[in-house]
């Protein structure tokens, strides 16, 4: 379907095609400077007072037309930019609204199509604005529901009550180290993961690598001063590589990081339960490591076949015992909303399964389909639950986790997520992942080691935000480590070359 549209520019007409996306219309826009036969939605923009105002007609084949306005305060001596901004705004607020009423359906995140709502809700927190006028703000003017508004709040609370300092971490860094090799990669997967055995590069020419990178960062890390929050291992799978592998990788991070002693979280994703044995969460516990990764994504064996994870129902359940017998004591479990073949019976079940167990905390993922992945290049071979029951799994699981008294504690959502909803992360009280609120908030630089770890600058003063990628495949990055590794040394001095008085060890 091709909707035409009338009365914006170009460089307007992509946020617009965003929104057309949440509907799922399968439609494209296109600029046309007169009535169609096809769809045609007509903007009309001018300055009231100190207010925009945004008008638009919408006729579908002449059966219907459909009108909608909106202001939106600009003062008349507001910079260009900013101007621009709130008209972006003003389009977005009409062409919801118009097309909630040509759908009959209602966006719960109204005209939000960014991956990290919670941030807008954190600056208006930020800014002083009331609880309950951030409510009626985002409802009158970007068309979230009450019910989003509410998870907002809640999950903004929750963060401040775990990290009172939130919105001063700037000075500080977290580390990602990414361990690029799985046993098997998942079909909904685009995520670095190279088979163990495969050709992509041996694992140990690539930890060679990772421990020279650790080593520079680290130099530079104790001269600078800046201290670390937390270090998160991720991939991939960081499990997968052997126990002997693991201990040298940790015994290289307790020598190189300075104040290793005082980072305040370290979680390393043992996502897949077959990369598991005894030997591995013995290394783990030498190094004081207990918060991992457990990743069922579904307790239908079926499913786990069906999207390419080579472990059972029982497997799961028997590798998160024996990470409990042997130490473990935050555990962290996946579950994917929408899987293939699933509804909310096969969901209800998941969670039965889960409530056996009780893990620390459970990050619950709406099924996204990401652009490279098996899942999305193959769609017609993966059918999944239309978008009402999406919602109605989704209301399933938030009603479970509370009745098991998990809280909401960060939230992210993904382009062509199901449902046009969002990833949810659930824990019990004082267990929350720090480096997940940090990293979805984006109030702290990450600094990215190893293949496929992406660094994410946050400039202290600013705020400003720029990224920095590693390669993504083993071979290419065994050959160019040590040159991306200079780069980004040269990078954070840059973005830290008005820091002083910043002492490592200092809990930031």
């Amino acid at each position: 379907m091709m909707i035409k549209i009338q009365g914006v520019e170009e460089k307007d007409l992509r946020p617009l095609q965003h929104i057309i996306d949440m509907y799922n219309m399968h439609a494209q826009l296109k600029i046309s400077p007169e009535t169609a036969e096809e769809a045609v939605i007509a903007f009309t923009e001018t300055e009231i007072r100190d207010y925009i105002e945004v008008k638009a007609v919408f006729s579908s084949n002449d059966a219907e037309v459909l009108k909608e306005s909106f202001q939106k305060h600009a003062p008349r001596d507001l910079a260009d930019k900013e101007k621009r901004k709130r008209a972006k705004q003003a389009r977005s607020h009409v062409l919801v609204k118009l097309l909630n009423t040509w759908t009959k359906t209602v966006q719960p995140w109204g005209t939000l199509t960014g991956i990290r709502p919670t941030k807008l809700w954190h600056s208006l927190y930020r800014d002083g604005m009331e609880l309950e006028s951030i409510q009626t703000y985002l409802q009158n003017d970007y068309l979230v529901t009450p019910e989003k508004t509410a998870l907002l709040e809640e999950i903004g609370l929750r963060q401040h009550h775990v990290l009172p300092d939130l919105y001063d971490l700037a000075n500080g860094v977290s580390i990602y180290i990414g361990i690029p090799f799985c046993p098997t990669k998942c079909a909904y997967c685009t995520f670095p993961a190279y088979a163990i055995n495969g050709k992509n590069g041996s694992v140990e020419t690539f930890l060679e690598g990772l421990h020279i990178e650790m080593e520079q960062i680290g130099n530079w890390l104790r001269k600078t001063g800046v201290p670390v929050t937390t270090i998160y291992f991720g991939g991939g799978t960081p499990t997968s590589i052997t126990a002997d592998e693991m201990d040298a990788l940790y015994a290289k991070m307790y020598e190189v990081i300075p104040g290793i002693h005082h980072v305040r979280e370290i979680t390393v994703e043992a996502g897949r339960p077959d990369t598991i044995t005894p030997e591995k969460l013995e290394v783990l516990s030498k190094w004081s490591i207990d918060r991992i990764s457990i990743n069922p994504q579904s307790f239908d064996n079926q499913t786990l076949k069906a999207i390419g994870r080579h472990h059972s129902v029982e497997e799961t359940k028997e590798k998160y015992d024996l990470s409990r017998k042997m130490g473990m004591k935050n555990i962290n479990m996946d579950l994917i909303i929408g899987l293939p073949g699933e509804g909310e019976k096969e969901m209800q079940h998941s969670l039965n399964e889960t409530e056996q167990l009780l893990p620390e905390s459970v990050t619950v993922h709406t099924l996204s389909f990401k652009r490279a992945s098996t899942m999305t290049k193959q769609k017609d071979k993966y059918k999944v639950a239309e978008p009402d029951e999406i919602e109605k799994m989704m209301k399933q699981t938030a009603d479970w986790m509370k009745t098991h008294d998990y809280h909401p504690y960060y939230l992210y959502r993904q382009k062509n997520i199901l449902g046009n909803l969002e990833n949810v992360g659930y824990s019990f009280e004082g267990k929350e992942s720090l480096y997940n609120i940090i990293i979805m908030e984006e109030v702290q630089s990450i600094i990215g080691l190893g293949c496929g770890a992406a660094s994410k600058w946050v400039h202290p003063q600013t705020k400003k935000i720029s990224r920095f990628a590693n390669p993504k495949d083993p071979v290419t990055y065994n050959n160019h480590y040590e040159e991306y590794t200079h780069k980004k040394i040269t990078a954070l001095d840059e973005l830290f070359n008005n820091q002083s008085g910043i002492k490592a060890g200092t809990k930031v």
